[in-house]
């Protein structure tokens, strides 16, 4: 009985303590312990009981079961509000796409109506047997039909009556293409809706000019998403002023603005585009918002725009946003873009960059949509950024960036710029700018220049790529800067950010060895666009060179990597920046662009890589008898490349035939690069890293295995043929990554080979191997493992290295289980090099 009774005050005890009740005060004390940690280690635990006599009655354990609960609670609090977020995206979607489900339900009751008017008219035209004169009749008729929608009445819309008119009607016009059939809409390959998509993304089909569609969700109110879209400037990177000429009110609140807007041109070839429109802005009766948009000319009447001589004057059809309130907040927008850029007055070979919808929707509908969502992310505190550096100001440094890069590949005459004389080859043109204050939102300042006089001179050059897919080009540049850059060239252009500006001399060709080193600033949200800062780090070799041989610093932007993005153009713009990298800080940009022209089945492809130039002048029937013959996989882009550099004015000459010659010397790497990236020519898909087929290559496999089995006493893989070529192709395959380093007593040690896995664990190519250091490779620990073992790799010949981090050229971590290191001797048993593999090696 005694035992029992034992048990049951132990379960009364137990139970007690398993179910506390806190009082209000016990609990605010906990709550300001867990607002400042909300997971208390044990010693703080004890130590809030001592400090808080309120909590004195309570055990240690309870506290701790609290503290557990608590998170719990703030756990479940989150995803239900996060389910509650979710939710609300799925029934705005959900009902976006039964909108869409009725427009097309439209769209194909109107083509079967059409088709059956059509099977009718036919019909009827065989059956009948009518006079020369009744045919004529019915020619006529039918010409009467087809210019009957098009004429207009009379009107004078020089005036307030005349604009409202034409607003109206651009209004009706602009809404039947948003939420009507009013236009043949594709959706765009790889555009799936969804809680977490950017909308629903459609091109035109086989209407006049060009035009794009999306729609799409935002956690933003009307008022403000109009606001944003509203200003141009912010988000359309390729508009390089808009001018606000006459703002006349109408009913309602509403406005009509005449705008007239420059854009820039994308490549160096072709004239830059201008628009004059009305822009007509109102509310509809259930609360939505519509910003409209269209251009002024002989048939729409009003007043004539400004001329400009440097400018080709486009058209754009109604266009604009509807943007409609969501239930719980947020807004539901559809964006049109219908535009006829005039494509008769470009180059045949440029053509397709004006006659492109998926090029309009990437550049123009695309970028509002995902500038608004950006936008939306950071005022609810989604995106984070780190270096303390607002958002808006990041914003503001990636449009600097590509501003100035248009401002460069455009070289517009009322910005100062003029052309300099060639040396006699046109391949590369020279534009200076004595006078770079007069830029629009300059980039510069005075600070820049000496007091004795000084400007601006920017080399660019165009060509035509082949087979190159742009995405895979840009991040390749991005990725392996010292695989085209020179570092004597990136010092004379940091040297203008110096107090002294011309203290560091461009007469050395070559420069030093460096490498680089990539500082994420602000991804996007959707991840199209990088802006970062680049570390650019000089390696000296002799005293002397020590003082030259500092590290540099680059802003830079990339954007278009994503090789599953249909139509986008990519780029990666860079400016030199000190090290202080103020908000203001002066950017003078430089870089890279790559715009993917329409794959056309009936042309043959030509080479690899084309001077867009030379292109031009012969023409197309030159170009396709210089081709290899047909070929399915006719991938073609335009590249652009623009240098800026300061310059004194008494070695302007200097300068221009330093960077003559750089912008010749890079034209020339990215050729050799895009050969060597080039996919295969059997299709479209990226195939596995090429086999190196060289004799050299056979003979390193060879010396490879033969010094692993001399060193160790064990096969490096069970040899299936003597041939060359048959040990190459297995080390190649080998599953554990197998790479060779020079070895030099007087420079760290620079990779020659590495097989496939290799490749994959260093996160690069064959040609760009060689730019990597083995100590850049290894961190800190492996590097002092190696050091200790380097002795005895020479003497015994090889050596097992411990488990251990090592870092991929993208500076991934990549973890491996163990790592053997031994000597490869030649045939003549003289050192050649030293062989590393990695094995069991994965990303971290």
């Amino acid at each position: 009985m005694m035992a029992l009774s034992m048990h049951k005050d132990a379960n009364n005890q137990m139970d007690a303590g398993k179910y506390v009740r806190y009082t209000p005060e016990q609990v605010e004390a906990l709550e300001r312990v867990y607002t400042e940690c909300p997971k208390p280690s044990s010693l703080r635990r004890q130590q809030l009981i001592r400090e808080c006599p309120i909590l004195s009655n309570i055990e240690p354990k309870q506290i701790k079961v609290w503290f557990q609960n608590r998170r719990c609670r703030e756990k479940q609090r989150k995803e239900a509000s996060r389910l509650q977020t979710v939710n609300r995206k799925l029934s705005a979607m959900n009902k976006l796409l039964m909108e869409e489900n009725d427009r097309l339900q439209k769209q194909v009751s109107h083509l079967v109506y059409e088709n059956g008017y059509m099977k009718q008219q036919i019909h009827t035209a065989s059956a009948a047997t009518t006079t020369d004169n009744s045919c004529d009749s019915v020619v006529m008729s039918g010409q009467n039909q087809q210019q009957n929608p098009h004429q207009r009445p009379q009107r004078d819309a020089n005036n307030p009556a005349g604009l409202l008119a034409v607003a109206q009607e651009t209004l009706a016009e602009f809404l039947s293409k948003a939420t009507g059939t009013a236009v043949d809409w594709v959706q765009m390959i790889g555009m799936k809706p969804g809680p977490d998509s950017i909308g629903i993304v459609a091109v035109s089909r086989n209407c006049s000019g060009i035009a794009a569609r999306a729609c799409g969700l935002v956690s933003l109110e009307p008022t403000k998403v109009a606001e944003i879209l509203k200003d141009r400037l912010s988000w359309y990177r390729d508009c390089r002023c808009v001018d606000v000429l006459n703002i006349v009110p109408t009913g309602g609140g509403g406005t009509i603005e005449l705008l007239y807007m420059q854009t820039y041109a994308p490549t160096t070839l072709a004239a830059a585009r201008d628009f004059w429109t009305l822009r007509y802005t109102t509310s509809l009766e259930d609360g939505s918002l519509v910003i409209c948009e269209r251009s002024l000319n002989v048939s729409t009447g009003g007043p004539t725009g400004p001329a400009s001589t440097n400018f080709v004057r486009a058209e754009m059809l109604p266009s604009g946003f509807l943007i409609r309130p969501c239930e719980g907040g947020g807004s539901i927008i559809h964006i049109v873009d219908h535009v006829d850029l005039d494509v008769w007055s470009v180059p045949e070979v440029l053509r397709p960059l004006y006659e492109s919808s998926k090029i309009l929707a990437q550049k123009l509908t695309i970028a509002a949509l995902q500038h608004v969502r950006q936008i939306a992310q950071e005022s609810s505190g989604e995106i984070q950024y780190g270096g303390g550096r607002q958002p808006a100001v990041l914003r503001t440094f990636s449009q600097r960036l590509c501003r100035g890069f248009n401002d460069a590949v455009n070289g517009f005459v009322d910005d100062g710029w003029s052309l300099l004389g060639n040396d006699g080859v046109e391949d590369v043109t020279i534009s200076v700018n004595s006078s770079p204050n007069k830029f629009l939102g300059s980039n510069y300042n005075s600070s820049m220049f000496p007091a004795f006089g000084g400007g601006v001179l920017c080399a660019k050059a165009s060509m035509l790529l082949q087979n190159v897919p742009p995405a895979l080009l840009v991040r390749f540049l991005r990725e392996h800067r010292s695989e085209w850059a020179d570092y004597g060239v990136d010092a004379y252009s940091a040297a203008c950010l110096k107090s002294s500006p011309y203290a560091v001399p461009c007469a050395r060709p070559g420069g030093f060895p460096s490498s680089q080193v990539i500082l994420p600033l602000a991804p996007t949200v959707e991840h199209e666009e990088f802006l970062e800062v680049v570390r650019i780090e000089g390696h000296a070799f002799t005293p002397e060179d020590v003082a030259l041989a500092r590290d540099m610093y680059l802003l830079q932007l990339c954007s278009g990597i994503d090789e599953n993005s249909i139509g986008a153009c990519a780029q990666l713009v860079f400016a030199p920046i000190d090290e202080s990298f103020a908000d203001d800080a002066l950017l003078l940009p430089s870089g890279f662009r790559v715009i993917p022209l329409d794959p056309k089945s009936d042309v043959p492809a030509t080479s690899r890589t084309l001077d867009l130039a030379s292109t031009l002048e012969v023409g197309s029937s030159n170009a396709r008898a210089a081709g290899e013959g047909g070929d399915a996989y006719n991938l073609r882009s335009v590249l652009t490349i623009a240098f800026q550099f300061t310059f004194e004015n008494h070695l302007r000459d200097n300068v221009a035939a330093m960077a003559r010659q750089y912008v010749r010397s890079v034209v020339g790497s990215v050729q050799r690069v895009a050969m060597a990236i080039a996919p295969s020519r059997q299709g479209p898909q990226l195939g596995p890293k090429s086999l190196p087929g060289s004799p050299e290559a056979h003979a390193l496999a060879r010396w490879v295995c033969r010094s692993y089995r001399m060193h160790t006493g064990a096969e490096l893989f069970r040899v299936e043929s003597t041939a060359s070529d048959a040990i190459l192709k297995q080390l190649w395959h080998h599953s554990d990554a197998i790479m060779c380093c020079s070895v030099k007593t007087t420079a760290s040690p620079i990779f020659t080979f590495a097989n496939q896995a290799g490749l994959d664990m260093l996160e690069t190519t064959l040609v760009a191997l060689q730019d990597i250091m083995l100590d850049k490779v290894l961190d800190e620990a492996g590097r002092k493992i190696l050091c200790s073992e380097f002795s005895k790799i020479m003497q015994q010949g090889y050596a097992y290295l411990p488990a251990g981090i090592c870092v991929s050229s993208m500076n991934r971590p990549v973890s491996y289980e163990q790592a053997i290191a031994w000597k490869v001797l030649n045939d003549d048993d003289a050192n050649h090099c030293l062989a590393f593999m990695f094995i069991n090696w994965s990303f971290v």
